[in-house]
């Protein structure tokens, strides 16, 4: 997953797409039009159906880009935050902060593309409006009173028993990407280079499946922003967003060595020995996690925006070449993530339900066009000859299913 180191180097190839992609798209509307918004007297966010709604604009200037918010107050409770960049390029990632923990962000936001949103619930209090490349890069953003007591119901039932079951998921995946590490940790060992790249192979997919959740997996006692404690950095991070402090390690320096330079060195043992050591930590930190309905559609929608930026680019897996498979595991932990709340979604809006589905077959039809039972993981490698031919379709694809995902977590965020 990318947070905020990741975001700077996806960004170029986003931005190439963004004015091809604009025009296949339509606009998402910034807040619901099913009813008329409620505007406080005290200044704060306008209500809709229960909702505060907040826009945030990003412009480029030259006195420095501009991440500029309509309100900067809002009542407590579910809050929507709808992102539109019209003309900045040097903005390519907004979130809400609570002391430096992430509460919800958008990325690679390229100007051009269609306004996109998130969804979360907020106490009162004190948060940062973060904008990376924006001057300034923080402003305050006041909460205030209580948050209404969390929805009872059958529908918020059906929601709260979803983000159980896909906690207990999450975990079984985090086991299996322990098994997985291990085999592939053996496999180096061994020094056989073709069985360590089937066993790479073979691991990846356990990650990107649970992508999403990366903002929880911080070792106890780290702050999200210190890599020395942030166990998606140690486990995903590239050479394009190297910590100097903290130097490479994780799959991607396996990587490099299985592919690039196809030989498997005491460096390439010990990147893979810290590998496993780290998702050891990871497995414990997952059984830690709690989730709101909001969190998963939120989570979902942050996968398709990963596939988006990472892994149609080709940056993902830069020597191995294999992107695709990448895009698959994603995708399947963004539907998994949708499914969970699909039950409670049905009674809430059946409509968005049946659009998010459609789309989903729509992604799963482009992809099916480009296996190849005989490359690796199965998929056409992801060399720049094959992005050239194939990536808008599959970018148009993506983009047809996250307009109707983003708007997911205001639904699920205040059901009854």
């Amino acid at each position: 997953m990318s947070h905020r180191t990741h975001a700077a180097a996806g960004l170029g190839a986003v931005l190439a797409l963004a004015a091809g992609l604009s025009g296949c798209a339509g606009s998402t509307p910034a807040a619901s039009t099913s009813a008329t918004a409620s505007a406080p007297a005290d200044g704060s966010a306008p209500v809709v159906d229960g909702v505060a709604q907040v826009k945030i604009t990003l412009t480029g200037a030259e006195d420095g880009d501009k991440c500029t918010a309509d309100f900067a107050t809002a009542a407590a409770g579910p809050v929507t935050f709808t992102v539109d960049n019209v003309s900045s390029t040097a903005i390519t990632e907004v979130e809400i902060q609570s002391e430096l923990k992430i509460l919800g962000e958008k990325e690679n936001l390229a100007p051009g593309l269609p306004p996109s949103t998130f969804t979360i619930t907020m106490n009162g209090g004190q948060y940062t409006l973060y904008c990376l490349g924006a001057t300034p890069q923080t402003q305050p953003f006041t909460v205030t009173g209580e948050a209404a007591a969390a929805p009872s119901g059958s529908t918020a039932t059906l929601l709260n028993q979803g983000t159980k079951d896909y906690a207990t998921w999450v975990g079984t995946q985090a086991d299996g990407l322990k098994a997985a590490v291990a085999d592939l940790k053996a496999a180096v060992d061994s020094g056989d280079v073709a069985k360590s790249q089937a066993a790479y192979l073979a691991a990846r997919p356990f990650y990107e499946k649970i992508e999403s959740d990366v903002e929880g997996f911080v070792m106890p006692g780290f702050k999200v922003d210190d890599n020395k404690g942030n166990l998606d950095y140690l486990i995903d991070m590239r050479a394009s967003n190297l910590d100097e402090k903290v130097g490479w390690s994780g799959f991607h320096a396996v990587e490099r060595d299985l592919w690039k330079a196809g030989k498997i060195s005491d460096g390439t043992k010990k990147y893979a020995a810290d590998l496993d050591t780290n998702v050891g930590k990871l497995v414990d930190v997952v059984k830690t996690l709690e989730f709101k309905p909001e969190d998963l559609a939120n989570g979902a929608a942050a996968l398709l925006e990963e596939v988006q930026s990472g892994k149609i680019t080709g940056e993902e897996e830069a020597f191995s070449h294999t992107d695709l498979v990448d895009f698959h595991s994603n995708m399947e932990g963004a539907r998994q993530a949708f499914a969970y709340l699909q039950p409670g979604l049905e009674k809430i809006d059946p409509d968005l339900m049946n659009q998010v589905v459609t789309q989903f077959g729509n992604v799963d039809d482009a992809l099916a066009k480009l296996r190849d039972k005989t490359a690796p993981g199965g998929y056409l490698p992801w060399t720049a000859a094959n992005r050239e031919k194939h990536r808008k379709e599959l970018s148009q694809a993506v983009l047809a299913l996250q307009q109707p995902m983003q708007k997911i977590a205001e639904k699920v965020a205040t059901a009854k």
